[in-house]
């Protein structure tokens, strides 16, 4: 069995060898973060992107170590990779909804380039090292941190990312430190330190980047095909399917105990709006009528289209009291819309009962709301009926 040193291999693996093969592989990670993630667009990516484009950037102004272009290439090409460090921090910093600008990460590349410009840029390859560590060191930390405090939603996704660049941050602030003690020709630095251990700590960043784009890319496709399968097209409310799965899931759980109510609305003449003025027209109401119904519940409460001009919520914890003068709330709303063209909007009739008028059965809860509806029909139009009501009064709503 033959036992191969760091040292062994960083003689094997020459600086240059070492870059090129980092560059090659921060490259084909580029290319498979742009393939697999393309259509994710969000502030936290787009910064991860450009951290990516930084790092392969500077590794490439590296290339040019030991040539006669050394005082105007490594200078940059530190700063590019404190850049890149600070960009894997700006994306981890708004992804927990912060915002970051790009003038606040210029400060510590200058500040790299400019003292590794006037430490022996010429002749030293580690002309600024100190810097250049400390603040990649940093870049990486601050990142670890907030990925690691991201939303439990995300945390998952980001937690492998947070102990890449936590583990990444650790070793920088181990090259710093024996940096200042030794220096960078001295065996330990060169053994643990140097170009080859170096290089496989950045493509360990680099993947675990390149995983966490794509991991998030899956998540949104997942979650848009989700809420495709569950919410209605126009309206954007709940489909029947999604509506009664929650609602029924709402009565069985915990909560179950402090009941709820349940409002069916049915848009009334709905028939000759879309006769007498177009579909287009009907559509509008529709959207107007979910748009009033969001803008007065709660965003515990459930809001579904049950089927053509008919709608169906469910308020868990709410009284039959209550309930009723949300559904005047949402018929206020609609009336004080203007509609197209200046149409008025329909008016709408409901029917309300809640888990006080019977068992908390949500098949139950609808027949017996389904039956104040259509007493509010007989009765007109235009109001709420509840179910608990022997003799119901309609209360009027909106315009005559």
């Amino acid at each position: 069995m033959i036992a191969v040193s760091l040292q062994e291999v960083a003689i094997v693996l020459d600086p240059f060898s070492v870059r090129m093969v980092l560059g090659v592989v921060t490259l084909t990670l580029i290319v498979l973060s742009w393939v697999s993630s393309r259509r994710l667009r969000s502030p936290s990516t787009d910064w991860w992107r450009a951290a990516l484009c930084l790092f392969f950037a500077g590794n490439s102004a590296f290339l040019l170590n030991g040539s006669s272009f050394l005082a105007w290439a490594n200078p940059p090409g530190k700063a590019l990779v404190v850049a890149g460090a600070f960009s894997v921090w700006a994306g981890a910093r708004t992804l927990r909804g912060r915002k970051v600008r790009a003038w606040q990460l210029a400060p510590a590349p200058l500040i790299t380039c400019l003292v590794s410009v006037m430490d022996d840029a010429e002749s030293s390859l580690w002309s600024g090292g100190l810097v250049y560590l400390g603040m990649t060191a940093a870049a990486l930390g601050m990142a670890a941190a907030e990925l690691w405090f991201a939303k439990s939603a995300q945390f998952r996704v980001t937690k492998f990312l947070a102990l890449a660049a936590a583990l990444t941050s650790l070793y920088y602030l181990g090259r710093a430190i024996t940096f200042v003690l030794e220096g960078p020709d001295g065996s330990s630095f060169r053994t643990y330190f140097g170009y080859a251990p170096a290089a496989l700590m950045h493509i360990v960043l680099l993947v675990s980047l390149t995983y966490t784009l794509n991991a998030l890319s899956n998540c949104q496709l997942i979650t848009k095909l989700k809420e495709r399968a569950e919410r209605d097209h126009l309206t954007g409310l709940l489909n029947r399917g999604a509506f009664l799965g929650l609602a029924a899931k709402e009565l069985a759980g915990p909560a179950s105990r402090q009941g709820g109510a349940l409002i069916l609305a049915d848009l009334d003449y709905f028939k000759a709006i879309n006769d007498e003025h177009g579909h287009a027209a009907g559509d509008a109401a529709l959207c107007a009528f979910a748009e009033a119904c969001t803008a007065s519940v709660r965003s515990t409460d459930l809001v579904g289209r049950y089927g053509g001009e008919e709608f169906i919520l469910f308020l868990p914890g709410a009284t039959q009291q209550r309930a009723e003068g949300i559904a005047s709330e949402i018929s206020r709303r609609l009336s004080s819309m203007a509609g197209p063209d200046g149409l008025p909007f329909p008016t709408v009739s409901y029917g309300v009962t809640s888990t006080g008028t019977g068992t908390p059965d949500l098949a139950f809860m609808i027949n017996v709301a389904d039956a104040a509806l259509y007493t509010a029909k007989g009765q007109g139009r235009n109001r709420v009926v509840g179910a608990d009501s022997v003799d119901p009064l309609p209360t009027f709503l909106g315009r005559p």
